[in-house]
């Protein structure tokens, strides 16, 4: 995990699926679980949504919130 990872996960947005469009730090915990059970999609995409899935499981989400506010 670097400093750039997590500027990416409240500025990318989900690129496809149920939750397009939305930033990968707002998906829920029950969607970045189902990609942990099937597999996370390769590339950078997989990637974050794998650094999403492991601060949203861990509570710490809430580490984002001073990137959210650049």
């Amino acid at each position: 995990m670097n400093h750039e990872h997590l500027q990416l996960l409240v500025t990318r947005v989900m690129p496809y699926g149920k939750y397009k469009g939305r930033l990968i730090a707002d998906l829920p915990g029950r969607y970045l679980n189902w990609f942990a059970r099937v597999g996370f999609p390769p590339g950078e995409i997989g990637l974050l949504l794998a650094l999403m899935q492991e601060l949203d499981h861990n509570g710490l989400s809430s580490l984002l919130d001073p990137l959210r506010k650049r």
